[in-house]
């Protein structure tokens, strides 16, 4: 199973600049997915991240993390319960950046939904270039009624 950005944004109110996820693969419903970014040379935040040594800076990874656990739990729900709904990220616990992330790269985000309990979900997730881990860390969400 695959979602293409399209279909991304079709699940989340992110857009862009903001909607950073450009693929989701390897659903496995509920449970976990790889979330495909293509960190490009030209991001709005590459001219002002470290003027002539960009790196993508790791509160986007951060956000790019609970965009693919928002999408993996958008998708899997059923419709009707998830009909204005939003996921919200809660809290973030055990961040690590373990290697820059240089623009004009492909970061594959490894995330696996550990556990639910009514509106509240925890996630992992670890954040990969070619093989490369570059970070990782755990963090919750709810999802909530859209205002």
């Amino acid at each position: 199973m695959k979602l293409t950005k399209k279909e991304i944004a079709e699940l989340l109110p992110h857009r862009e600049p903001m909607l950073l996820i450009d693929e989701l693969i390897d659903i496995k419903n509920l449970h976990s997915a790889t979330a495909i970014m293509n960190v490009k040379k030209d991001a709005f935040y590459v001219d002002g991240h470290f003027p002539g040594n960009p790196v993508m800076p790791g509160v986007l990874i951060v956000e790019a993390f609970g965009q693919a656990a928002a999408a993996l739990t958008a998708h899997g729900v059923d419709k009707k319960e998830y009909e204005n709904k939003l996921v919200f990220l809660m809290s973030i616990e055990k961040a690590r950046f373990r290697n820059p992330v240089i623009p004009d790269c492909k970061l594959e985000l490894k995330i696996e939904a550990v556990r639910s309990h009514g509106r509240v979900w925890k996630y992992k997730g670890e954040a990969f270039v070619e093989d490369k881990r570059m970070a990782d860390a755990q963090w919750s969400a709810t999802i909530v009624d859209k205002k």
